[in-house]
This record gives C-alpha cells, structure tokens and sequence, in this order.
C-alpha cells in the first residue's frame, strides 16, 4: 500500500513538474522617479495596458490581509489548491443544485491571469490548478502574490493593484484607508460591473465593498468605529488621470533607456509641482496659444530640480507636446552678459570703464537700441544694467565674434547660426540657444565662472561632468553677477537677492529671463512654440515675474550672492588703471604717455606672511617703492584708501589673516598677505570685560 502511494506521489510530482509555465516576466509601464522615490510618470506598457510594479515602498499591510480573507483565507497554508475549499463548494453545490461559492485559490486565480484563460470551464479550472502547484513550487507565495498584485484586473485597460489605486484614489498603494482597501479587494470579481464611476454600477460597488468590510471586522481586522466609517466613506466618482509630471522630461529620458523599468532622476517633487503650477499661472495671463518652459537647477552641482517643457501638457493648441527647454530660440539679450564677462577676463573693460553709447556702424550693419534713443557716454555697468545694444556690440566687435562663440560654446551652449560664421548680430539674439544651454551657461557665471553641466539624473558620469572647464576668470564672473544683481526686479521685490537678465527676440516671438542666487539658477520661456509673435509680450514684464516666483518657491534654501573674490577689483573710474577708464577697442592708439615707464611697484611694508601686533588707533604702515601714483590699497577686496598720492600710507586693519592688494596709475598691482594680532594688554582687558 505504501509503495502504491509512493508510486502515486511520484507520478504526482513528475505531472506537476513536467506542467508548461507561460512567462513569468510580466511587462509593466516604465515609472520615471523623483529624486525621493515619489512617482513622476508612468507609461503604459506596449499594449496599452496600465499596469505597474508595485511601489519599492510595498503595499499596504492590511490590503494584503483582506485580500486574503476575502479571496483565500489559507493562502499561506495550502499547496496552490485547497481541498477544503473544493470540498466545500462541492457540498454547496449538490445541496442547492447551483454553484454558490467558488474553490479558486489565489494561486489558481494567478495562474488563469498569467494564461488568460476561461474562468469556470473545468478543463480550464484543471489547468489552473495544474498551473497554480507548479507556481507554489517554482516561485512561492511571495511571488505568486507579486504576480497577483501585477496582473489583478480593475477593468478596461488598468491592472493591478497599484494603477487601480492611482486611478481611483490619486494615489500610492501604499497607505490605504479601510475603505479603500475594501473596494480594491472587490473590484477584481466584476470590475466592469462594479464601476463606482457609473451611476448604474454604484450601488454594486458599493455592496461590494461593504461585504468585504463586514468580513473584516468579523475576523478582527477592523473593530467596530473602523468598519463603520468606512462604510460611510463615499466611492471615488471618476477616474483619475495618472501622475504626469515633468512629463516631457520623462518622455526623454524614457526614449533614451527604452528598456528600464524605473528611471531615477534629480527632480524634487515639491518644487516640480509648484514651478508647474506657477507656469500654468503665467500662461494664464497670456493670449491663447502661448506656452511657456521653465528650469530650476542647483548650480553647486549641476542637479535639474524642476523642468517644465510646456505649460500645458498635451494641449493642442499651445503646442502641449513640444519641450520647450530643448527647442532652439532666438535668446534676444540674454547673450549680453557673456559678452561682457569674456571683455573683464580680457582686461577689455571693467564695470566703471566708461564706453559709448552713440550711433555706431560695424560693416553694414547699424544696430540700435531697443528704444532707438541713445545715452551717450556710459559705464559698462550702465550699459549692462539697462540692457544697450550699441555697448555691448562694441564690446563684442573688440573681442571677435570667432572669440564670442568659442566663450559660449565653452559654457556648454550649443549656438545654432543663421549662417556659415559667426557675426556680431549673435549677441542680440541672431541665433539659436536652448533654454537649457542658457541655464547651463548662466550657472557657469554663478560657479565663478567654472562650466557647470546640468544633470536630471542621479550618478551621472557623462563625459564633462568630472573635468573642471573655465569659462572665465572669478572677478569676471563675479562682475558681471554684481552688475545683474542691481537690474531692478518686477513687481517691487526685494532688489539684489537675484543676479538676472531678460531677453526679447524680435517680434517679441521669445520672452526670456533668467538669474542665480548663492546656490540656485534658474531660466524661464514665454512665447508661442511655432513662432508667431505675441505682441506686446517682453522678456522683463512676461518672464522675469515667473522667474522671481520659482527663486520664492525655494524658500529657505536659498543662499546670497557670494562676496567678490580676492582678485575683484573695486575701484571708481578714476581710480581705475589708465587702460580701464575708457574702452578703446584694440589696435585704436592711445594718447601717448607723458613720462618714461615707471619703474616697478613693490610692496616694501609688510612684507609676504609678515605678522603684526596692532598697533593705536588700529592701523598698520604701508610703504611702497616704485610704481605711478597715485596708489589705490583694497583689504580683502575692498578700497580702503583711494588714490593717495604718497607711497606711505596707514591701514585701518582689524585681527586675523588678510589680503592686502595695491594697484597704481599704470595699472600695476602688488598682493601680500599677513597675519595681525591684539596686543596681549589688550587681550587681556578684554578678557576681563568680558
């Protein structure tokens, strides 16, 4: 007898084994992450089919409790079928002459999703429970339940757990209310005719729910109060579109790594959301059609937090499908300022060099200010600050457009010509610039001119990323920062907090600015994505409010501008250099000098690493040898005694290490650094005070 059943057992197992196993590997929608975790977007998979992994996070503990109660309450004990079940059902169906409860196991209920199969024909009810021991076997409860929560229908072309949950609660599976829960278990056995979107099918849903929750608080899950509120919990009453954020973003990324399942990236969720609806407000105030795209980036680290490529996601009519960060548009003046920073690193100019503002022809081309009026003699930083043309092509002409585009390019701005060669018209916006290499390129000013290159996903070590590239020099960086600082900002906000610039294209078909803070920087389009013009539409009265509403969104990240670096120089006009105080393009002869070449400027006192106790009154000698006068001391940075005619001077010092620069008549400057002290009476008086 024993060895019949062996022999039987054997033959069993051999059946069970030799069962045919469909693919495990059950496709779902690629989920472009957050950098949290949090979903972003998430794409259906090839068939058009909603369905999605579970979330990292799991699901929700006692969802998975109810499912079991409600569909297999000895899910963990029984092999794949279970006989008490069958036996049951059996008895049932003999006594009542009809079917009244089913024996399906969960494992059997995977197996006829994974095949597809019949769901009450028997030889299909024999396959399935074929299917579901070989399943017990080969993957266990966990993945059974896995597959389960993948493939369990919610009807038309949702499945599984996690996209029900998304579409009817707006959110992860995995924090769930009772009631929720209940309707999630439910929803499975009749997912069409249990729609609680539909008034004829609410009442059936509802029921349905009801059951499970009963069932629940009779096993103990749920005491009484619970079960209570959540039968009075109404039923969702639509559908809910599923998470789309930074979607054009997502699209990218997803067309670029096809085959991921989850693709992580540097967004923050928070900030994503509310540049997309502060974008969507903008656009708002705007005529039909116009769309904008917006950027945040952390220029410390080159990391993308926010990316709008459109302000309506899929709307026709604006275009809701092209990403605005990437497309080519004209810049109009926001060039401007690498311009003038590649003049600072090029000794061409300084923020106090006066340059002309006067009617001005470069071959044939005579461009004009926006106004078409004219200021005369100005400084640079005038110049800058009120955005003129004729300056800044002057500039531009000084250095070569061949100069300019090299400066560009080295920001990490891909600069799309009209032509074969570059001209001057490129730093008035005559050229192609993406939103996005414009970030890039201002966050190279905001590094103190190191290239920075921006990155939307976490780890990532693309060529460029690791090899420290100058674009400029740090004063010249920090010059042109501290001039952009004072361009008055919209709508009365708090002035010098944001270093910024806006640009108009022509035929106002572009309405740009952008800016940085200590740590941030950020860009923003407004304008129509085929080109046509919005009149009216300016860079400073359509874009600049946007983006000092993303700076607002940051809160308390935010850092100040940096201080100026050791080699800034500080100086008024006519402290300035010789060479300085005027622009005067190469090649143009200067008035000859009046006196031989002065001999050379040293520092005589103190001398490299001196340190010195402070002396009465708090200040230290100085002596030169050598040089034009008059001379100009800075201290860290900062004049501190102005064209003094004498090579002897006294310094108003305080304690600690400092730099100590000067810089005379013929533009010579010397640095020493130096220690000082208290005296140690002192010291001690403070001590006591103290």
């Amino acid at each position: 007898m024993a060895g019949t059943l062996d022999a039987g057992r054997a033959a069993l197992d051999r059946w069970i084994d030799a069962t045919p196993i469909p693919d495990l590997a059950i496709a779902t929608g690629t989920e472009v992450l957050a950098r949290d975790g949090s979903l972003l977007r998430a794409f259906q998979v090839g068939d058009g089919i909603w369905r999605l992994a579970p979330p990292e996070a799991g699901v929700d503990p006692r969802f998975l409790a109810m499912l079991t109660l409600w569909e297999d309450r000895r899910f963990a004990d029984h092999s794949g079928i279970d006989l008490r079940a069958v036996a049951r059902a059996a008895a049932q169906a003999v006594w009542h002459g009809r079917i009244v409860s089913g024996a399906s196991t969960l494992s059997m209920q995977t197996a006829r999703l994974l095949e597809r199969g019949p769901t009450a024909e028997w030889r299909g009810k024999l396959r399935q429970a074929r299917l579901a021991l070989v399943l017990e076997r080969r993957i266990g409860k966990d993945g059974i339940m896995a597959l389960y929560l993948r493939l369990a229908p919610y009807g038309g072309n949702t499945e599984g757990v996690r996209a029900a949950s998304l579409m009817w609660f707006g959110k992860e599976p995995t924090r769930l209310t009772p009631a929720e829960s209940a309707l999630l278990v439910a929803l499975p056995q009749a997912p069409e005719s249990r729609r609680p979107d539909l008034p004829a099918r609410r009442a059936a849903a509802r029921a349905a729910r009801d059951r499970v929750i009963d069932r629940a608080k009779a096993a103990g899950l749920l005491d009484a109060e619970a079960a209570d509120t959540a039968r009075a919990t109404p039923l969702p009453t639509a559908r809910q579109a599923f998470p789309a954020h930074a979607a054009l973003l997502a699209e990218r990324l997803r067309r670029a790594d096809p085959g991921a399942a989850r693709i992580r990236t540097t967004i923050d969720p928070v900030l994503q959301r509310a540049a997309e609806t502060l974008t969507a407000r903008a656009v708002a105030r705007q005529p039909d059609s116009v769309s904008a795209a917006a950027i945040i980036a952390d220029h410390t680290t080159g990391e993308v937090l926010a990316e709008v490529g459109t302000a309506s996601f899929g709307d026709t009519p604006s275009a809701g499908f092209i990403d605005m960060t990437r497309a080519p548009r004209s810049p109009g003046s926001a060039l401007k300022p690498f311009v003038y920073a590649l003049g600072f690193d090029d000794g061409l100019i300084h923020p106090e060099t006066l340059i002309e503002d006067t009617p001005a022809i470069f071959g044939r081309w005579q461009p004009e200010n926006f106004d078409r009026h004219f200021r005369g003699t100005v400084t640079i930083r005038r110049a800058l600050i009120e955005s003129l043309n004729i300056p800044v092509v002057r500039v531009a002409a000084a250095l070569g457009p061949a100069r300019v585009m090299a400066g560009l390019r080295r920001a990490g701005m891909q600069v799309t010509l009209t032509g074969d060669a570059p001209g001057l018209a490129v730093v008035l916006g005559g050229a192609g610039v993406s939103l996005h290499d414009l970030v890039a390129g201002y966050a190279a000013l905001a590094q103190g001119g190191m290239k920075v290159t921006l990155r939307d996903r976490p780890n990532d070590f693309s060529p460029g990323n690791h090899t420290p590239v100058r674009v400029t020099g740090a004063a010249a960086a920090w010059y042109t920062g501290a001039i952009l600082s004072q361009v008055p900002p919209p709508d009365g906000r708090a002035a010098g907090r944001v270093a910024y610039k806006t640009g108009t294209s022509y035929g106002h078909r572009d309405a740009l600015s952008l800016g940085w803070d200590g740590r941030f920087v950020a860009g923003v389009w407004l304008g129509r994505a085929d080109g046509t013009p919005v009149p009216g539409a300016f860079g400073g009265q359509a874009a600049a409010p946007l983006l000092f509403d993303l700076f607002d969104a940051l809160g308390p990240r935010r850092r100040p501008l940096p201080a100026p670096p050791p080699d800034a120089l500080i100086l008024p006009n006519p402290a300035l250099p010789v060479t300085l105080r005027r622009f005067t393009p190469p090649g143009v002869l200067r008035p000859a000098p009046t006196q031989p070449a002065p001999d050379a400027l040293t520092i005589l006192f103190p001398p490299e690493g001196a340190e010195l106790e402070l002396g009465g009154g708090g200040a230290i000698p100085v002596r030169l040898r050598g040089g034009v006068p008059p001379y100009t001391w800075l201290l860290n940075g900062a004049p501190v005694a102005i064209a003094t005619p004498d090579p002897t001077a006294q310094i108003a010092i305080g304690a600690g290490v400092s730099d100590l620069s000067v810089t005379d008549a013929a533009g010579q400057t010397r640095r020493t650094s130096l220690r000082v002290t208290q005296p140690a009476s002192s010291a001690a008086s403070l001590a006591t005070a103290n």
